[in-house]
């Protein structure tokens, strides 16, 4: 059992700030919350906060572990004016040159990051066309291993081979049922789940939408997809299919409240519309929009569902929600911190519909994923300004301590296994990745 004494607790939705609370600890969920909760127990470990915050753990709802070693790439890449000349020139090299020793130290790369910036879940979605059956148990050892939450993917794509279309989809069934064995036989760490994962409708023929929507009716998985990051993906729909992105997704039976469609730059009202029947999710991500120059989604209010990811641009999830939100005012947009609040809140309601828990709040009955932060406060903090201290104050340098399922995993800025050989190993196998990017075909 954990307790935590004399906290300043803060839950962001609905926004709530309690000072002098106890936090109960007991395996894997908050078992006591609030002023002198923890009177009369006795705690295997115990911190006196001194009324230091502590608040849930950030979910990244969109992001990619394969990129971990791409940071600074040294690699010979073409001018790239276009996003579909990123996509061939770096990003379809860079996961053609994974292998599984480069895979593992990127996930745990990405895992590291993710903990010390405060995120306790991140989604990710997988690409490593060069080593596809066994990733994506790799990338759930890396995660197990640091103590991270998520659910990851494989990318499903036929753009370099119809096989290696079937080999994904495969992947994806593959992993979802070792999930569903651990389950039975009572060994799942409880840690990691599955979606069912496609790269984007412009490179997924029909063939391969039925195909990955035969994968989440066997596997009650869903969909985790990117659509209309760039018009080229709304012009190829309608090119080739004379449909709406959303609207051809939808005709497979692919939209429903487990679907996840990341980015929606160029969603039509028609899709707008299909996602919020169907209770689905958009995730957007605004940096990487910002890097890839694709533009800005200006109808985040029409949507029902809406969550904060990174697309890959590593897990620091205060600067996403600060992006986020001044990206949407310099565009022009009338949306508040407390909005994007609400937004960063939602990968919470993710989580809840694929692990079938309770998550996001500092409450009895609530999963143990929480962050000990040593923000403070220049202004009153209030429940009314928690997102403004978020978005002009507080930020990942305030994180002090990490709790994810009840187990702590940072503590006052060090986490709780060496790390060291993790960080060399990296640097080699990104020297190595670099090296077999120069000798792919572009």
């Amino acid at each position: 059992m954990l307790i935590l004494k004399n906290a300043t607790v803060v839950n962001f939705q609905p926004p709530e700030v309690h000072s002098g609370w106890d936090v109960v600890i007991d395996k894997n969920l908050i078992v006591a919350a609030g002023p002198g909760a923890a009177d009369g127990m006795n705690a295997d470990e115990l911190w006196d906060l001194k009324g230091a915050i502590v608040h849930p753990g950030l979910v990244c709802s969109h992001n990619h572990f394969y990129s971990g070693l791409s940071r600074g790439v040294l690699a010979n890449i073409n001018p790239s004016p276009d996003f579909i000349s990123t996509l061939k020139n770096l990003w379809w090299r860079l996961d053609r040159a994974l292998d599984k020793d480069s895979l593992k130290s990127s996930g745990l790369i990405c895992c590291l990051d993710a903990i010390r910036n405060g995120s306790t879940s991140v989604i990710d979605h997988h690409a490593s066309p060069s080593f596809i059956d066994g990733s994506l148990s790799v990338l759930k050892e890396t995660f197990e291993q640091t103590g991270l939450r998520g659910m990851t993917c494989f990318e499903t794509s036929d753009r370099n081979s119809i096989e290696e279309m079937e080999s994904g989809i495969a992947e994806n069934i593959r992993f979802a049922r070792e999930i569903d064995g651990e389950k039975s036989k009572g060994s799942w760490s409880g840690l990691m789940e599955a979606h069912i994962g496609g790269h984007a409708p412009f490179t997924i023929p029909d063939r391969g939408l039925k195909q990955l929507a035969e994968a989440v009716e066997k596997t009650g998985r869903g969909l985790h997809i990117h659509a209309a990051e760039d018009k080229y993906d709304a012009s190829w729909s309608h090119h080739f299919y004379d449909k709406d992105l959303i609207e051809r997704l939808d005709d497979f039976g692919l939209m429903n409240s487990k679907t996840l469609i990341a980015h929606g730059l160029f969603l039509s009202e028609k899709d707008r519309q299909i996602m919020n029947e169907r209770n689905s999710f958009l995730v957007v991500n605004f940096r990487s929009n910002m890097n890839n120059n694709v533009g800005v989604q200006n109808h985040l209010t029409d949507l029902k569902n809406v969550a904060l990811g990174t697309d890959g641009i590593g897990s620091d999830m205060w600067e996403e929600f600060k992006f986020a939100f001044f990206k949407n005012r310099d565009a022009g947009g009338s949306l508040w911190p407390g909005d994007f609040l609400q937004f960063l809140h939602n990968g919470n309601t993710l989580l809840e519909r694929n692990f079938d828990d309770k998550f996001g709040r500092i409450e009895k009955g609530y999963k143990a994923d929480l962050v000990v932060s040593d923000y403070t406060a220049p202004t009153p903090l209030k429940a009314e300004n928690i997102a403004g201290h978020m978005a002009f104050g507080q930020s990942s340098n305030s994180v002090r301590s990490v709790v994810i399922n009840g187990k702590v995993v940072l503590k006052d800025r060090e986490f709780t296994f060496d790390t060291t050989d993790i960080y060399e190993e990296a640097r080699e196998q990104a020297s190595r990745i670099w090296e077999r990017m120069d000798k792919l075909d572009d």
